[in-house]
C-alpha cells in the first residue's frame, strides 16, 4: 500500500479521496480518477495475469481500450470477466484478480439496472480530444443538435496525458472552457464514459455509457440517427515486434507518458525507449523530468529530429540511431533490453549489448482508429507516408478528422476538426462558421520508418516474437500459415486468430499485415488489412439487453382464466411465452393417469379446454381474398360468410411452416387462426410478404389474439351443456353445421361460437372478449356439471388430436415436410396460379418418391410409450455405424380410447410401407412397431357431429 511509484503531486487523480481496492487477494490504494492499472503501476504491480496460450507473464501495455495485455475478472461489487485494467475505474472496495486470459461468469443475476434510449441529432462527434471539441464546438455554435460522446471519463482525449500547452497556458483551461460551454448549449448532448461501438446503415449508431457503479443505471445504451457524424476517433499506438516483446515492462511510449502526467504515476525507475518514430522522445523527455533514468533512446531511424535530439542532449539522455531492440531479459518483469545495430548503421555500438532498466517503452508508429469509418462502408489506404491504414472515400454523412484521418499534430487536428464541425452542420442545413482554435506548439517530424520484422532476427526466435499478445500468436504461427498456402490477411487471421480478441486487434491488426507482408515479400498495401466490424470496443450482454431481461425478456403470457387453473392445482407447459394447462391432477394421480382420465371423458361426455392461445389475426381490405389465396395453400377467396377453412401455409420452399383456420366474417374481413407459439412469426412474415412484395394489395394486418377469450367444449355432450347457456344460437347440425360458425349470446355475453373440432369429437368454439372469459368459462363449467365436464390440458389434447392423425406443426414437422408429405394433397389447390411453395412442390427433390411421409406406429399393446424422437430403423440386424435410420418418431402416447401406446412418425416412403413391422432404437434394445395409417380413432368421421 506505499504508492511509491505515485509522485508526491501532480496528475488529475484527488488526492483528497484516497481508494483501497484488493487486487489477487492483497490490498492496495488509490486515489479517485485513477484506473485499476494506473493504481496498480503506482504500486509497483506490472504484472496482472498470464497469456491464454502458453502462461507466459502479461502486464499493462497500454491506458486505454487498446490494451491487449492487462484482462481482470473484477470480483466485487458484482462479478464481472474480460475487463482490461485500463478502463475499470477505480472505486472503494474494488477486488479484482488477473486473468490467465478466460474469465467466469457471475453465478448470481446482477443487481445492476441497465437501460436504453434513442437520440436523434444533426451532428454527432465520436471522440473528444482536441479535434472532436474543437468539431463539436462549431457545430453547437451554429444551433444544431449536437451529440458529443467519448469513452473517457473526462473530456480532453490525448490532451489529457501529454501536459501540452494551448494558447501558451496549460491545454486543461481550454478543455474545461470547451466543455463548460457545450454543456451550456440547450441543443447540445454532452456524453462522457460513452463507447460509440457500432455504425449501421443511414447513420445510425450504437454506444454504451458507462454511469458508474453508484449510479441508478449502470449502463445506457444509445440508438442514435445522425444527419452527420464527425469521427474523432484518434489513434492507437503499437508496439513492435522482437523476441521477448511480451514481459511485464514492456509499454506503450505515450501510454507511459499518459501514467505520468494524468495519474501522476511512474512506470518505473530505469527506462530504455525503444521507437520508429518522434512521439516517444516526448515520453523519454517527460519520465526523465519526473525523476526516471533514460538509459538510452532507441531509434531504428539513421537520424533523430534535430530538435528532439538537443532536448535529450540538454538532458544527458543517449540516443542510439540505426540500432534496435532485439531482446529482453527478466523472467517476471523487464530487467534488461538487448541493443543491437542494424545493417544500416554506420558506426559500431559504442556502448554495451544490453542495457539494464525496469521499463521499456516502445512506440511503432500510430494506428487511426478507422473502425467506425471502415463500418460506415468508408475505404481505407495504406499510407507510405506515415506507416498505416488511413480513411480513403468516406460513406455520405461520414468525416474522419485530426488523428483518425492521419493527422498527428495537436495544432492540425484543432483546426480540421473546427472545420469539420462547420462542414457536418452546414450539410445538416445550419449557417456555420469555424470556431476559433488556440495555438499549439509544433516542432519539424522526421518520417517515421515503419519495422515490421527487425532485420537478422533468425526464425529460431519466430515463437518469442509476438504479433498479437492478445491471443498469443506469434510471428511463428504468421510463417506457419504462410507455408500452410496462405496468402490472405483474412485467411491468416482465420488460421492464427490474430485480431479476434477483445482487442479486435487494435494494436496488432497492421501489425500483422505488415508482418505478413514482410514474409510474403510484397507491400503492405498489397496486403491490406482485415475487416473492421462492429462492436469497436467489448459490450456487454446486459447493456445490450437493457431492461428487456426476464420477464421483461421473454413476457409471461397468461390467458383469462389463469387464476381459475392456477386455483384448481394444475401445472402449466411453456408454449411460446403462454401459460398453458398442462393437465388437472386429482389428489394421488400423476400425469399419466390424469391424461387418460380426461381423455375419457372427452371420448365419452364432455370436457373443456382453454384455448385462448391460438392466434387470431385480423384481416382486412378489398384484396384481402387475394392476399390469402397467395399465402395459403389452398383457396380461400371462395370461402362464404359465415364459415370457416382449415389452411397450411408454407414458405417459399414448399414446406409447412404453420396451420390453422381461416374465418369470413366480412365480405373483405377474415379472422385467421395460428398455432399459440407461431402467432408473432406469422404475423410478421404476412407483413414482411405484404409490404416487400405486394406492396400493391389493399390488406390490413392486426393481431387481435389478446382481444378474445376462446373455450373449446368437446365431446358427445358438448351440444347439451353449451344449450344450457345459450337461447339464441340454433345448435341443430343442419342450421349449425360443421365449420361454421354463429354470433350470439352465451351465459349473458356477446359471442361468437365455431364449429371447429380439433378431437374428432363433437366441438364448439366459445369466443367472448377476453375480459368475460373467467366469467364464461366457470358458467360453462357449472353448466356441465350434471354431465361430468372435465377440463383438461395440452397433453390430451395432444393425445385427442394424435389419435386422429392431426399432425401439430414443430411436433410432427421439422422445416423439411410439405402438405404432401403429411398426407395432406387435399390442402393443395390445384386451381389457383400461384401460392407461396408452389413452384416448390415440382422440384425433383420435393417430389421423388422417397420422401419421409407422416404415419402411424403401433407398438405391441402391452409394451410401454416409445419416446418421442426415437429413430427408426428397418431390421434388427444393424450393419456397421453409421445404420441408415427410416424416419423418427414426432409423437407418442398411450390412448384411452386405443388401450394401447401409438405413435406418428416420418419415415421413408412410409405410406408404401404401411402393414410392414419396423423398429425404434430405445436404448440398447429394438422395439418392433407396425406402420399404419396415421389415423387410429373413429376413421370415417362419424362422431364429428355427435
Amino acid at each position: 500500500m506505499s504508492n511509491e511509484y505515485r509522485l508526491a503531486e501532480g496528475g488529475r487523480i484527488d488526492r483528497d479521496r484516497p481508494v483501497r481496492f484488493r487486487f489477487d487477494g492483497q490490498e492496495y490504494r488509490g486515489y479517485a480518477g485513477d484506473t485499476l492499472a494506473s493504481a496498480l503501476l503506482a504500486n509497483g504491480v506490472h504484472q496482472v495475469g498470464t497469456s491464454i496460450r502458453y502462461g507466459r507473464p502479461r502486464g499493462i501495455m497500454a491506458a486505454g481500450p487498446e490494451e491487449p495485455n492487462a484482462l481482470v475478472q473484477v470480483e466485487e461489487p458484482f462479478p464481472e470477466p474480460m475487463l482490461t485494467a485500463t478502463t475499470v475505474e477505480l472505486r472503494d472496495g474494488l477486488a479484482a484478480t488477473g486473468l490467465p486470459g478466460q474469465g467466469r461468469l457471475a453465478d448470481e443475476p446482477d443487481p445492476a439496472r441497465y437501460d436504453a434510449t434513442n437520440a436523434h441529432c444533426d451532428v454527432l462527434v465520436v471522440g473528444a480530444g482536441p479535434a472532436g471539441l474543437a468539431a463539436a464546438l462549431s457545430a453547437a455554435r451554429s444551433g444544431a443538435r449536437v451529440i458529443v460522446a467519448d469513452a473517457d471519463t473526462e473530456f480532453g482525449g490525448s490532451l489529457l496525458g501529454t501536459g501540452e500547452e494551448l494558447d501558451r497556458a496549460p491545454a486543461q483551461r481550454w478543455i474545461d472552457r470547451v466543455t463548460a460551454e457545450l454543456e451550456a448549449c440547450p441543443e447540445v448532448t454532452v456524453l462522457p464514459r460513452t463507447t460509440v461501438f457500432g455504425r449501421y446503415d443511414d447513420n445510425y449508431l450504437v454506444a454504451v455509457e458507462h454511469r458508474g457503479e453508484d449510479a441508478f443505471t449502470r449502463q445506457r445504451t444509445w440508438h442514435i440517427r445522425a444527419r452527420e457524424v464527425v469521427l474523432a476517433t484518434g489513434s492507437h499506438e503499437r508496439p513492435l515486434v522482437f523476441p521477448g516483446n511480451d514481459l511485464p515492462g514492456t509499454v506503450l511510449a505515450t501510454s507511459a507518458r499518459t501514467y505520468l502526467n494524468r495519474y501522476g504515476v511512474l512506470p518505473g525507475r530505469r527506462a530504455v525507449v525503444f521507437t520508429t518514430n518522434d512521439s516517444a522522445y516526448a515520453a523519454a523527455i517527460d519520465l526523465h523530468d519526473a525523476g526516471v533514468e533514460i538509459a538510452a533512446v532507441v531509434d531504428v531511424r539513421p537520424a533523430a529530429t534535430t530538435s528532439w535530439a538537443a532536448r535529450c542532449v540538454e538532458r544527458g539522455i543517449p540516443i542510439l540511431t540505426s540500432c534496435a531492440v532485439t531482446g529482453t531479459s527478466g523472467t517476471d518483469r523487464v530487467s534488461g533490453a538487448q541493443i543491437s545495430r542494424l545493417p544500416s548503421g554506420e558506426s559500431a555500438l559504442a556502448f554495451p549489448s544490453e542495457l539494464d532498466c525496469d521499463l521499456l517503452l516502445v512506440s511503432g508508429g500510430w494506428n487511426p482508429a478507422v473502425h467506425l469509418h471502415s463500418q460506415a462502408r468508408g475505404t481505407v489506404r495504406y499510407s507510405e507516408e506515415i506507416g498505416a491504414l488511413v480513411p480513403g472515400r468516406s460513406a455520405r454523412g461520414v468525416r474522419s478528422v485530426g488523428a483518425a484521418a492521419g493527422t498527428f499534430g495537436t495544432a492540425d487536428c484543432l483546426r480540421s476538426g473546427s472545420e469539420a464541425g462547420s462542414d457536418a452542420a452546414r450539410e445538416a442545413g445550419f449557417d456555420a462558421d469555424f470556431a476559433n482554435v488556440p495555438s499549439a506548439f509544433s516542432c519539424p517530424v522526421t518520417p517515421p520508418q515503419p519495422v515490421w520484422l527487425l532485420p537478422g532476427t533468425s526464425a529460431d526466435v519466430d515463437g518469442e516474437q509476438f504479433v498479437d499478445l492478445a491471443r498469443d500468436a506469434t510471428v511463428a504461427d504468421v510463417r506457419k500459415a504462410i507455408r500452410a498456402g496462405m496468402s490472405s490477411v483474412e485467411h491468416i487471421k482465420r488460421f492464427t486468430t490474430i485480431g479476434t480478441a477483445h482487442d479486435q486487434g487494435k494494436t496488432s491488426g497492421i501489425l500483422s499485415s505488415g508482418v505478413i507482408a514482410e514474409l510474403l515479400g510484397v507491400e503492405v498495401a498489397e496486403v491490406g488489412a482485415t475487416t473492421f466490424r462492429p462492436p469497436y470496443a467489448p459490450v456487454s450482454f446486459a447493456a445490450l439487453a437493457g431492461r428487456d431481461r426476464g420477464d421483461l425478456y421473454d413476457p409471461i403470457r397468461v390467458t383469462a382464466m389463469h387464476d381459475w387453473h392456477l386455483e384448481q392445482g394444475c401445472p402449466f407447459e411453456n408454449v411460446g411465452q403462454w401459460k398453458r394447462p398442462w393437465y388437472y391432477p386429482q389428489p394421488g394421480e400423476d400425469m399419466d393417469s390424469a391424461v387418460l382420465r380426461e381423455c375419457h371423458a372427452v371420448r365419452t361426455g364432455v370436457g373443456m379446454q382453454d384455448v385462448s392461445t391460438l392466434g387470431k389475426i385480423d384481416v382486412q381490405g378489398p384484396d384481402a381474398a387475394e392476399f390469402l389465396d397467395l399465402v395459403y395453400t389452398n383457396k380461400m377467396s371462395t370461402l362464404k360468410l359465415g364459415r370457416i377453412r382449415y389452411g397450411v401455409m408454407c414458405h417459399a420452399d414448399g414446406m409447412v411452416f404453420d396451420d390453422g383456420t381461416v374465418m369470413r366474417t366480412g365480405e373483405h374481413r377474415y379472422l385467421i387462426s395460428t398455432t399459440s407459439g407461431g402467432a408473432a412469426g406469422v404475423l410478421e412474415w404476412l407483413e414482411d410478404w405484404l409490404q416487400t412484395e405486394w406492396p400493391h394489395l389493399r390488406v390490413h394486418l392486426t393481431s387481435v389474439t389478446e382481444h378474445w377469450a376462446t373455450i373449446a367444449l368437446a365431446g358427445p355432450r358438448s351440444r347439451e351443456v353449451l344449450a344450457r347457456v345459450t337461447s339464441d344460437i340454433d345448435l341443430d347440425n343442419d342450421a349449425f353445421p360443421f365449420m361454421s360458425y354463429r354470433d350470439g349470446v352465451v351465459a349473458g355475453r356477446a359471442a361468437r361460437v365455431c364449429r371447429i373440432s380439433f378431437s374428432g369429437e363433437l366441438a364448439f368454439e366459445i369466443n367472448v372478449p377476453w375480459w368475460y372469459g373467467r366469467e364464461v368459462w366457470e358458467a360453462l363449467h357449472e353448466a356441465g356439471s350434471g354431465f361430468g365436464i372435465t377440463p383438461y390440458g395440452t397433453e390430451t389434447m395432444h393425445v385427442l388430436r394424435a389419435e386422429k392423425g392431426f399432425p401439430i406443426v414443430g411436433q410432427d414437422t421439422d422445416g423439411t415436410v410439405t402438405p404432401h408429405d403429411l398426407g395432406m394433397s387435399w390442402a393443395v389447390s390445384k386451381k389457383k396460379d400461384d401460392f407461396l411453395g408452389m413452384r416448390s412442390f415440382t422440384r425433383a427433390d420435393t417430389a421423388r418418391e422417397d420422401r419421409k411421409h407422416l404415419v402411424g406406429l403401433l407398438p405391441p399393446a402391452d409394451s410401454a410409450v416409445v419416446p418421442e424422437g426415437t429413430q427408426l430403423v428397418e431390421s434388427t440386424e444393424l450393419p456397421e455405424p453409421p445404420v441408415p435410420m427410416l424416419g423418427h418418431i414426432t409423437s407418442s402416447y398411450r390412448s384411452a380410447a386405443l388401450d394401447r401406446p401409438f405413435a406418428l412418425a416420418l419415415v421413408k416412403s412410409g405410406r408404401d410401407r404401411i402393414g410392414q413391422t419396423i423398429y425404434g432404437h430405445v436404448g440398447d434394445r429394438l422395439v418392433p412397431v407396425e406402420i399404419t395409417e396415421p389415423v387410429f380413432y373413429d376413421k370415417e368421421g362419424n362422431r364429428r357431429d355427435g
